[in-house]
């Protein structure tokens, strides 16, 4: 698969991650660790300006019930720490969902350490790694600390 690494300094926003890459915030792909069950993860690639929508990819799945590892279980499954996780090199190999909306133009995924990304084709990231493809996110809402160095990674619980 081809790509162009981008290295960058630290960031601390999503705008300032798309800006670093040179692409648009919905072109910035984050990967996400999500916990079905004990030792049952998976990775959810979600466009930059979207979050997880969990009554949809719990109905993808076909469970009633996700949650988000803490960083110390991402890190064991993975090899990552928050942050630079990606689902390439993973410790562990994952199954993979993709959202509808990575597929179709270039977008840029995190390379496995802070500061560098790569940038590929979408369509060519999910058939490589053999992705589920749906519609499994929501716009995320605006948040007022994006501005002020709120995390970017969409690490946050989901509910319920």
């Amino acid at each position: 698969m081809r790509y162009r690494l981008v290295r960058h300094g630290p960031v601390r926003s999503l705008a300032e991650a798309a800006a670093a890459r040179r692409v648009t915030p919905d072109r910035v792909v984050k990967t996400m660790v999500v916990r079905r069950g004990e030792g049952d993860h998976l990775f959810v690639l979600v466009p930059g300006d979207r979050t997880i929508s969990w009554p949809k990819l719990r109905e993808l799945l076909g469970v009633s019930r996700l949650s988000m590892p803490d960083a110390r279980a991402a890190r064991e499954v993975t090899g990552y720490e928050r942050g630079t996780i990606t689902p390439f090199g993973s410790l562990t190999a994952l199954p993979v969902v993709a959202d509808a909306r990575v597929p179709g133009h270039p977008v840029s995924i995190g390379a496995g350490a802070h500061g560098v990304a790569a940038t590929v084709d979408g369509s060519r990231l999910v058939l490589a790694l053999g992705a589920t493809v749906a519609d499994v996110t929501d716009p995320e809402a605006p948040r007022d600390d994006d501005a002020a160095g709120g995390r970017s990674d969409g690490s946050a619980a989901p509910p319920g």
